[in-house]
């Protein structure tokens, strides 16, 4: 077969020139990456050469990673006897990001070396690292089942060839032509080094060779199987980087031997930083499943709830059949009893952090709280647990509050614990619904992330408080506190605006269908209007959420309360205008149509027609310029 030229992906294109040219300030983990790379290759053939005779057939009887230095060449090579590659594995994996979301990634690199490398660790690159040492790599490779080799070649600068190769056993070499300046990765020293540094945890031998000597450089032991006290901080670290193909520093590292009916021993990790695929809506947890030492997969949704797929690292467990198949792993019962105990384990390690730790646990929830709160959602059998370690914001605190903290402010006669649910802090704090809330001093939750509209419908309540979106209707407002402006008692007030009644008749008249309702409301303070769901209808935020993914039966929007501020001067002229005549009245009429965009606009929606809204803006211009 000839030599066939291709043209990388434009995301791959950016990106080698980012990682080549500008990107890490420690160059040698190109090394890491690309041992890590071979690792992951072993652990996938060793796998298969256990459960599949022909692959066993295939595969060695030792796996191991060699680091080959060649100086008159000018190389250095990383070979493995793992799984290896085909043509189109080739032409996936190394031409082309395949992820979701590359494009938004590739718009993210900023050309910025420090944000750039968190973001390209979270994403998950390691084998374009290459290209910071070298100016050519040739990727020569065989996969294990398959006759043919291919050879992979490029420079780094746009384009790269396939072709088929002469290499007698399945595996991977990777083979950089360093550049000039690089000369320093050709000294066994220097390797050396790297590698005790970066990937002595690796569970194959690193061999190191040079000539005819060949050393193995690393202590090639599962770390996870070590006593902790023989385990230091950095080896924690560089395994992490290992095991999560990740740049930052763990946030938190679990390391956990369990004995008894069921044993298994679990390293797990929580990242800094948001890994990239963390709001993919496939939702697959990160684990790596051992048996016995023996790699079994990376793809097992029993081992973890999605709510915990930030999660990195491995659980290893004697008690699992190694010629397990996935469908036999979906009903496993000792996953099911691991998956019960990285729960409890992790939800009470969160909970320590929340508690001992507030301003560390206040990053942990900026970059995983709203995926927490899918187990509000999911996991009944947890959900106070996870309650416990929820933070939000609110009205009334300018730091994160749990709910506890929430119920012992709460005001006299009290009894549901507010909240508000929108795209963002910033424009829910500004909504109108909260005026009279504000007035009064009642705490209110901010609630900014999707999935709140979603557990709110599961939670009901919390310490026999309900909870209560101000967007409802049902006015609590007149038997609550008192008014932080006016220092009421509190007591139930009639509106004694003159007019007020006959202008609600004449609003009503004159939007019909358009509204559920017109009424006087006791919860504006500065506004003149707002939209409020009645109490029986879903949340205004939620159907929102459910129209904009076309959910069946929510294509067009259930129609709200129209709620009027008797005291703000537009409508009290307007009950003015009311009052001095029962006649039909064009102004009001126009106006009613007028209020009700408002409030639309208020809420983050459109008038209903642009046009007419368009329209009534232009007249009232014209009048108010001929005055």
């Amino acid at each position: 077969m000839t030599q066939e030229t291709f043209t990388f992906q434009a995301e791959v294109g950016k990106l080698l020139n980012i990682v080549a040219r500008s990107l890490y300030s420690h160059k040698e983990v190109f090394l890491r990456e690309l041992i890590s790379n071979g690792s992951d290759a072993c652990d996938k053939l060793r796998y298969a050469a256990l459960t599949d005779k022909k692959m066993a057939a295939i595969a060695g009887e030792t796996y191991q990673i060699d680091l080959t230095i060649e100086k008159k060449k000018k190389t250095l090579t990383v070979s493995d006897n793992g799984i290896g590659m085909s043509r189109d594995d080739l032409n996936e994996l190394l031409g082309t990001i395949a992820k979701s979301g590359t494009q938004a990634f590739a718009e993210q690199l900023s050309g910025d070396k420090d944000a750039d490398m968190s973001l390209i660790g979270q994403f998950g690159v390691g084998f374009y690292s290459a290209f910071m040492v070298a100016d050519k790599v040739e990727v020569r490779t065989r996969r294990a089942g398959e006759d043919k080799s291919w050879l992979w070649e490029s420079d780094g600068k746009g384009t790269y060839t396939i072709e088929e190769s002469d290499r007698a056993t399945c595996g991977t070499d990777i083979i950089m032509h360093l550049s000039a300046k690089e000369k320093e990765f050709l000294e066994p020293e220097r390797i050396r080094n790297v590698v005790k540094t970066y990937s002595d945890h690796v569970g194959v031998p690193v061999n190191m060779v040079n000539g005819d000597d060949i050393e193995t450089l690393n202590s090639a032991s599962a770390l996870w199987v070590r006593d902790k006290k023989d385990i230091t901080a950095d080896q924690y670290k560089e395994f992490y980087h290992h095991v999560a193909h990740a740049f930052d520093e763990p946030w938190l590292t679990m390391h956990n031997s369990v004995e008894g009916v069921l044993s298994y021993k679990s390293l797990l990790f929580i990242p800094t930083m948001q890994p990239f695929d963390l709001f993919n809506p496939e939702r697959k947890a990160n684990i790596k499943l051992y048996v016995n030492r023996v790699f079994i997969t990376d793809d097992c949704d029993e081992l973890v709830p999605s709510y915990m797929r930030f999660l990195r690292g491995v659980i290893d467990s004697e008690d699992i059949s190694l010629n397990i198949s996935r469908e036999m792993l979906q009903r496993d019962p000792m996953l099911a009893k691991i998956r019960k105990g990285v729960i409890k384990r992790v939800l009470g390690e969160l909970k320590k952090k929340a508690d001992k730790k507030p301003e560390e646990f206040a990053t942990f929830w900026a970059s995983f709280g709203p995926v927490i709160k899918e187990g509000l959602y999911e996991d009944f059998e947890n959900r106070d647990k996870i309650l416990e370690i929820c933070r939000f914001r609110t009205t009334e605190n300018d730091g994160l509050s749990t709910l506890a903290d929430y119920a012992e402010r709460m005001k006299d006669g009290q009894d549901s614990i507010y909240f508000i649910t929108g795209e963002n802090e910033e424009s829910v704090a500004r909504s109108p619904q909260l005026e009279g809330f504000r007035a009064k001093g009642i705490e209110v939750l901010l609630l900014t992330d999707p999935i709140d509209d979603f557990w709110m419908q599961s939670v009901t309540e919390f310490q026999e408080k309900s909870f209560k979106s101000v967007t409802r209707a049902g006015g609590d407002l007149d038997s609550m506190g008192k008014d932080a402006k006016e220092g009421g008692d509190g007591a139930d007030k009639k509106d004694d605006t003159p007019g007020m009644d006959g202008l609600v008749a004449r609003i009503k008249v004159a939007l019909g269908d358009a509204v559920k309702d017109v009424r006087s409301s006791s919860r504006l303070t500065d506004s003149a209007v707002c939209l409020v769901a009645d109490d029986g209808d879903m949340d205004m935020n939620l159907e929102r959420i459910l129209k904009q993914h076309k959910q069946a039966g929510f294509e067009s929007a259930t129609p709200r309360i129209l709620e009027l501020n008797p005291k703000h001067p537009l409508v009290s002229k307007l009950a003015d205008a009311a009052a001095e005549s029962t006649e039909a009245n064009p102004v009001i009429d126009d106006a009613a149509h007028m209020l009700l965009d408002q409030a639309r606009i208020l809420e983050g929606e459109s008038p209903l027609d642009p046009t007419a809204f368009a329209r009534r803006v232009s007249q009232i211009m014209e009048k108010g310029l001929s005055l």
